[in-house]
């Protein structure tokens, strides 16, 4: 079968839209995304059909039930099987000439300087939750000046920021440091989407649980997710069109017919920033008393 494949055949309607050269481009260009779950795997197939032709990617999760609303993977016969093996397998049935390395323990520090080499750009595609593996892989792109995507799934909407080399990172945005993981989850939440356009129409608040890790998710944010994110990556890697880096940052929410472009300097030091969380602080305390 994969005798008749055509790389040029195979991304021609692309053309048009990127130039003969561009797609060249694309196709020598490295993406690593690390975790393949719901944005993840529709990040790394996405960015496949574009014609990116080389990717690192991360994920040591196996397939469940519970993934089935938003995970493009995630089937009735996928079900028990590494995330990273099904998507691997996807995304070469789309393009059989893809290079792709593949760390099936994710990202941790013992892997995470050759997760990163030769990448010409990170794309996060990690839980919301993995707030120690995203805080080191968005540092280790910080140090050796690789752009970095992350877009997020906020109800049937996406929130996107860019750290691009040079310029603000992560941590300066997010104020992490050594704080706990819930301070970590809030600070992640309100710096995402300073818009908070998402916050209207949830339905019922008690899915969203950041003390026990959990909240609600749709297949609309992730997929959304996907083709801004890959948007973004196209601007990067071909040097062409405007890349809001942070700390500006747009949200797109599908459901409010809303598109709002944000800008917080300092990030969540911002006065702004700084109230939303002590509203947020307030609503959690109040909730759990």
């Amino acid at each position: 079968m994969t005798s008749s494949f055509s790389y040029d055949n195979a991304f021609a309607r692309n053309i048009g839209w990127v130039t003969h050269a561009e797609q060249s481009v694309l196709r020598d260009k490295r993406v690593a995304i690390a975790g393949l779950g719901g944005v993840g795997g529709v990040h790394l197939l996405t960015l496949a059909r574009l014609g990116i032709g080389n990717f690192h990617v991360a994920d040591f999760d196996t397939f469940d039930v519970a993934n089935f609303n938003r995970q493009v993977g995630a089937t009735v016969s996928t079900l028990g099987q590494p995330k990273a093996e099904v998507l691997v397998r996807m995304a070469r049935d789309i393009n059989p000439e893809l290079n792709i390395v593949s760390f099936t323990d994710g990202v941790n520090e013992d892997n995470l300087l050759k997760f990163l080499l030769g990448v010409d750009l990170y794309v996060d595609g990690l839980d919301f939750f993995a707030f120690a593996a995203r805080q080191a892989t968005f540092a280790a792109c910080a140090a050796r000046h690789i752009p970095a995507i992350t877009a997020a799934p906020l109800g049937m909407g996406t929130a996107v920021l860019n750290f691009l080399p040079g310029q603000m990172t992560f941590e300066e945005y997010f104020c992490w440091g050594d704080l706990s993981e819930r301070e970590k989850a809030l600070r992640f939440l309100i710096g995402l989407a300073p818009a908070g356009l998402h916050g209207d129409y949830l339905v019922d608040p008690s899915t969203i649980n950041l003390a026990e890790q959990r909240g609600p998710s749709t297949i609309m944010g992730c997929e959304l997710c996907a083709g801004a994110a890959a948007t973004e990556a196209l601007k990067i890697l071909l040097n062409r069109g405007e890349v809001l880096a942070a700390p500006y940052g747009y949200q797109f929410d599908a459901y409010r017919n809303k598109l709002t472009r944000t800008y917080r300097p300092g990030g969540n030091r911002h006065p702004l920033q700084r109230i939303a969380m002590m509203l947020a602080r307030r609503r959690m305390a109040e909730a759990t008393s």
